[in-house]
């Protein structure tokens, strides 16, 4: 399986490439040991364990603390140790607008060697594993979607009438639930802030040696996975990388980041079908987890990491500023190759369709896998030496979205098309020649996008503006020109229309729509030969 889908990668990645670079491999570059020997392959499941959490130990738990009190009190439960098995993204998708929080594996099992994710052995890897959930105990399962119930649990925080008066000691039962189980070396002792449980909060930072004086500033929007056994809580990190969880732990809870930004994005390819990427931070202190990311740090976690940091940046300058650069549709989809180098954006997920003539013939009866987790981006980071060429090529790819959220569907599909025909069918560059029919829907999307990787590349470490695409047969030159004597980045933008397929047409529409800058924009096109 894992062999074919690489040639559907090879494929896919051509269209749009955010680069020059149209080379393609099919081998897996393995990580570096991570640090603090945290790997970021697979999960290895040790023993099953006794959850402590569930109704009959929290039950045995009081029965041994208050054996007088035991028949008085009556453990319902508070919720369900469940888990799903999705058939196809369709089913993934409901079960996530039910407002589900998943992890890929199973709570209750000891984890031998840590990782980023985890694929039942009994389930073709080329279908959605199990899903495991903590839910209410009133939850209305959908009849539609496979599911078991693992056990009925009892969390005291979850139990409206769980009351300080009530005679127990919660914690205490809490403490003796872990001992019963034989995991007592498990638990740690609960201190109290104000009477309060300690609940975990940190900031989670990286480091882009060219920028911020080369200090750490927070990895934005990012959710934070905690949890122990089935006590499990989520949050997202605020854009400088704060986050509080709202659940106290009685032992030291496993962190992970998840890569599905509350932007409006996902970062979701691990070379298995999963809805959104996830990086383990291991084990840390139940008060909370700091941590920094580095060039040093594991490369996955790295390259998600820089990737989150360009696509927020992006999304939010759009949305901060009213009438200006087109925000990119919601939910973007981001797949990562390390093994590749190129870059693509051919918003698979938002309908964009490819010509089933050209990719089925290589892609044969995987093009049916074109219908689970499309990606909208691709990013390859083969070639990628520091934090800015990963934020540059993201932020290229990113300046697409906003053209396709200007142009729609059947415009973007003839700019697929000719990308793969240049490629394909020609053999030549990913970007073809000037005068190959439909390159001047190339032409437009490429001049935007580089123009936009260069400007925010100068926004953002300063220096003289970069010149990336100008050695290519378009001129993304042009549109620096024209910011420079204001028609910035939000009137381009503006003018990127369904009906602008060609450097004619783009010429045409700035001065319909600008008229007053009419010398300005002849001038430019005139020096460029357009």
């Amino acid at each position: 399986m894992k062999r074919n889908f690489y040639c559907f990668v090879a494929v896919l990645v051509l269209c749009l490439c955010g680069c020059d670079k149209t080379e393609v491999i099919d081998t897996y570059i393995s990580d570096e040991t991570a640090a603090e020997f945290i790997s970021h392959e697979m999960i290895e499941l040790g023993e099953k364990l006794e959850d402590p959490y569930s109704v009959a130990n929290v039950t045995k738990a009081i029965q041994s603390l208050y054996p007088t009190k035991a028949s008085r009190i009556d453990i319902k439960p508070t919720d369900i140790y469940a888990r799903f098995l999705p058939e196809n993204d369709d089913q993934m998708v409901a079960l996530q607008e039910m407002g589900i929080e998943f992890l890929d594996h199973p709570m209750d099992y000891a984890i031998i060697k840590d990782g980023d994710y985890y694929h039942d052995p009994e389930i073709e890897e080329d279908e959605i594993t199990w899903q495991y959930c903590v839910l209410p105990e009133d939850f209305i399962f959908p009849r539609d979607i496979k599911y078991e119930i693992l056990d009925h649990c009892y969390i005291s925080e979850n139990d409206p009438t769980t009351r300080a008066d009530d005679g127990i000691d919660w914690l205490a039962v809490e403490k003796e639930a872990y001992r019963l189980t034989g995991n007592e070396d498990l638990y740690e002792p609960v201190e109290t802030k104000g009477g309060a449980l300690a609940k975990p909060q940190g900031r989670i930072t990286i480091v882009d040696e060219n920028a911020n004086g080369g200090k750490p500033f927070g990895l934005p929007g990012v959710k934070i996975v905690c949890n122990s056994f089935v006590k499990f809580s989520t949050t997202y990190t605020d854009r400088d990388g704060y986050y509080k969880i709202s659940r106290s732990f009685a032992s030291r809870p496993r962190y992970r980041i998840m890569f599905k930004n509350k932007a409006g994005f996902a970062i979701g390819f691990n070379w298995i079908l999963v809805p959104a990427s996830m990086s383990t931070l291991g084990k840390g202190p139940k008060e909370g987890l700091d941590f920094t990311i580095d060039k040093n740090s594991n490369n996955k976690l790295f390259c998600r990491s820089v990737i989150t940091c360009a696509a927020y940046d992006y999304i939010t300058m759009c949305k901060e500023n009213e009438g200006g650069v087109t925000p990119p549709p919601g939910s973007i989809r981001i797949w990562l190759f390390r093994g590749l180098a190129c870059s693509s954006a051919p918003m698979l997920k938002h309908g964009a369709m490819i010509d089933n003539t050209i990719i089925g013939k290589y892609l044969g009866t995987f093009a049916g896998i074109l219908k689970l987790f499309l990606p909208d981006i691709t990013i390859g980071t083969k070639d990628a030496q520091s934090f800015a060429d990963i934020y540059l090529d993201t932020i290229h790819e990113m300046a697409h979205t906003s053209h396709y959220k200007n142009v729609g569907n059947k415009y973007w599909d003839k700019y697929v098309k000719y990308v793969l025909k240049s490629v394909v069918l020609h053999g030549k560059e990913a970007y073809g020649a000037d005068g190959d029919d439909d390159c001047g829907y190339c032409e437009v999307g490429e001049m935007w996008a580089y123009y936009m990787q260069n400007k925010i590349y100068n926004e953002r470490y300063g220096g003289e503006m970069p010149v990336a695409g100008s050695n290519f047969w378009f001129h993304p030159q042009i549109f620096t020109y024209l910011d420079e004597r204001g028609i910035g980045k939000e009137k381009i933008c503006k003018v990127l229309t369904s009906d602008v397929t060609d450097i004619k047409t783009l010429r045409a529409k700035l001065l319909s729509t600008y008229p007053d800058k009419s010398d300005v924009i002849n001038q430019v096109f005139e020096r460029y030969g357009k």
